[in-house]
């Protein structure tokens, strides 16, 4: 790669990493397999980037390559395997602590697709449309995703909080 297309990058990627970091750990459900997922991307991203000059908005273009790495993974068989059967201890507890966490583990076991419609479109604020470019799916498969989402999450989380468990 040229010289001037990799400072390119490097700034790119420098200035963008804190944003796909947190999208990734919160489709993945686990900030260690999140930044597997944009190092993989970013990867891809390096091979592609003398081509990327040439789109109109190369943050929707990253994104969408980002989901589509995690979907990707997500279909592998080694992605379903968890190394640990509990969540390491927080130093910071609290109701908002443990909120989280029970909101977590019900978004983990959600379907991938669905997880990724419902992180896009209330943890990152994105409208139907967009998540309907990003995904590559109409704007009607968003909306029933969604529906689908919150309704399977609530289930997830009247089941958790009857059974006081957070997985």
């Amino acid at each position: 790669m040229r010289e001037d297309l990799e400072r390119e990058y490097v700034e790119y990627l420098r200035a963008r990493m804190p944003q796909l970091r947190r999208l990734a750990a919160l489709l993945t459900g686990d900030f260690h397999r999140g930044d597997d997922i944009v190092q993989s991307m970013a990867a891809d991203l390096y091979t592609r980037w003398k081509h990327v000059g040439g789109v109109e908005h190369v943050d929707a273009y990253v994104r969408k390559m980002l989901l589509r790495t995690f979907l990707r993974e997500e279909r592998k068989p080694w992605s379903r395997v968890r190394l640990t059967a509990t969540l390491p201890e927080r130093p910071v507890t609290g109701p908002a602590v443990e909120e989280a966490v029970v909101v977590r583990a019900a978004l983990r076991r959600l379907p991938a697709r669905q997880r990724a419609v419902l992180v896009l479109r209330f943890l990152c604020d994105l409208p139907v449309a967009e998540v309907a470019a990003t995904l590559g799916i109409a704007e009607g498969t968003v909306k029933s995703q969604t529906s689908d989402g919150l309704a399977a999450l609530r289930r997830h989380l009247s089941t958790d909080v009857s059974t006081g468990s957070a997985t």
